[in-house]
């Protein structure tokens, strides 16, 4: 049997726009809280959300934003990033997310390469001012005409300028917008080379969110705890759009993630669903008054972003009550989600599987030298092809055709088997893939067999440059308060009898945290950069390999 799935097509597509969708929600559940700011205490509801959105796109369209043009947002998440995201969508405007973290060289590029003529911006957050560092940058930026500053006066404002103009104009907008139109560049944080920016529509982002939110069983009972980054898909999308299109509340616990403002906007909010990246949830285990939340509202949730340890999905369905919970998996060129479990699923198949595929999709696990699906449970590369393929990077033709080919699939890059029944379980990146004297190791499954350790909280295993065997495993491990050092003498101690002798780490690195992009994405190529300094493999990582 081949390792190919097709989604059911029930319900239909959504096809609407953005804005055409967020109407839709005012006129049936207009008295209900839409929006929650935990750190300033402020709230919506629909109506009075759809108010502020409309004001917003009016004031961009008095300062001259017009349908395509680009209107940057860099900010952490906050009320306006929702106002903004959804008055573009209004517009036809194309919103930039732009990552919080970037400094003054990745923000250059990204205002020259999607030639952003407005951008709205945060003065400050944490370490990061903003404010200097677009005053630095902005000068001699050929399409920028203005930067607005969110909470300066300039800011309140826009939102007056808006106020004071003619409704009708939305109205005019409107109809001249279609679902395929772009509404969203997201820019992918890329391990070489700067980042490509993929361009999704109206249809790829509302669908997505509106078959995240099916997946999750959404009603306009739910509300959303949404800790995870705006400027991502998960947050703006399978978030804010997969609360939207069922009338849920959007909860935003904090700017930037803080485990216990996390626990403590599900326990004052009362929050049903609650998302995070696994070192998220980790986190929010690991915290040392855990028992002392009231999480009893808690049903549902969504843990994506990077693979999910089974052992950290079993807790969070015994001590958080998420009985629930999904797992999705997807990347941000597929809008993003592509797999889910089910909630109807066994306990086994909700932990250690990503689900099957979405409503309207199809997925594949192929030979990557012919494209072909392999019979199933073996591994090969997972593509998927459907509604929620991106149009393709921005301005940038040559890459998206490496990424999507003339049949339309959208190669992924990661390593994945299909069961017979249609679930995936991912086994690592194509480039994480560690090839030990011939053979191939797939540092997920080992990973998974560390959290079994009594003393590991978190695990991640690298390859490394090796003279003998080519590569050699680095084991990189978080250990729970109090334990006991863990060397490599006693992992192996551990290890033997139960791993194959191949699969065990040589290396052992102990850590407090692992380098990662905002997201949550483990950064293996930085984890081999450091090892190699660390241990002196400098000869071993600069010899030739047949």
């Amino acid at each position: 049997m081949e390792s190919y799935a097709v989604g059911v097509t029930a319900p239909p597509l959504l096809e609407e726009t953005i804005g055409a969708n967020l109407d839709r929600a005012v006129a049936r559940v207009g008295d209900r809280e839409a929006l929650v700011e935990c750190s300033t205490g402020r709230r919506w509801t629909y109506a009075q959300l759809l108010a502020d959105v409309e004001a917003c796109a009016l004031g961009l369209y008095e300062r001259g934003v017009r349908t395509g043009e680009r209107v940057g947002i860099w900010a952490p998440n906050c009320a306006e990033w929702v106002l903004a995201q959804f008055a573009t969508a209004k517009l036809g405007a194309i919103l930039v997310n732009i990552n919080p973290a970037y400094r003054t060289h990745e923000l250059s590029y990204v205002l020259d390469q999607a030639g952003i003529s407005v951008l709205l911006s945060a003065a400050s957050f944490k370490t990061s001012d903003y404010r200097a560092m677009v005053a630095e940058v902005a000068p001699g930026r050929a399409a920028l005409r203005s930067t607005i500053f969110i909470g300066d006066p300039e800011w309140d404002a826009l939102l007056a300028a808006g106020r004071a103009a003619d409704p009708s104009i939305l109205a005019g907008v409107a109809t001249t917008l279609a679902p395929s139109d772009p509404i969203n560049i997201q820019y992918t944080s890329g391990t070489t080379g700067f980042p490509k920016g993929a361009t999704l529509s109206h249809r790829n982002l509302l669908n997505n969110g509106y078959f995240v939110g099916e997946g999750c069983g959404y009603t306009e009972a739910d509300r959303i705890c949404i800790p995870v980054p705006y400027y991502h898909c998960f947050g703006m999308g399978m978030g804010n759009l997969g609360a939207v299109t069922h009338g849920a509340t959007m909860v935003i616990p904090a700017p930037g993630f803080d485990p216990a403002l996390t626990l403590r906007a599900v326990q004052e909010e009362r929050c049903t669903s609650l998302y995070g990246v696994p070192t998220m949830f980790i986190a929010e285990l690991a915290l040392p008054n855990f028992a002392d939340f009231d999480l009893s509202t808690l049903r549902t949730g969504i843990m994506a972003g990077s693979p999910c340890p089974v052992e950290v999905m079993k807790r969070v369905v015994s001590e958080m009550g998420m009985a629930e919970v999904t797992i999705c998996y997807g990347m941000t060129e597929t809008s993003p989600v592509s797999t889910q479990t089910g909630a109807d699923d066994d306990l086994e198949r909700r932990t250690a599987t990503v689900g099957r595929v979405h409503p309207h999709l199809e997925v594949k696990v192929a030979d990557p030298a012919t494209g072909e699906p392999v019979p199933c449970g073996e591994p090969g590369e997972l593509c998927t092809r459907g509604y929620s393929v991106m149009r393709g990077y921005w301005q940038e033709p040559d890459k998206t055709d490496e990424a999507i080919d003339a049949e339309g699939w959208m190669h992924t890059g990661d390593l994945a088997t299909m069961d017979e029944q249609g679930y995936l379980n991912i086994v690592g990146r194509i480039k994480d893939m560690v090839i030990r004297g011939g053979e191939n190791v797939y540092p997920r499954e080992i990973e998974e067999f560390l959290y079994s350790h009594p003393d590991i909280v978190d695990a991640q295993v690298v390859g490394v440059p090796d003279e003998k065997y080519g590569e050699e495993l680095m084991a990189w491990l978080q250990l729970r308060p109090g334990a006991d050092p863990v060397t490599a003498a006693s992992l192996r101690e551990f290890c033997a009898g139960r791993l194959a002798h191949y699969k065990i780490p040589r290396y052992v690195k102990i850590v407090d945290e692992f380098p990662m992009t905002v997201t949550g994405k483990i950064r293996k190529i930085e984890m081999r950069r450091v090892a190699i300094d660390e241990l002196g493999l400098h000869a071993a990582a600069s010899a030739r390999q047949a």
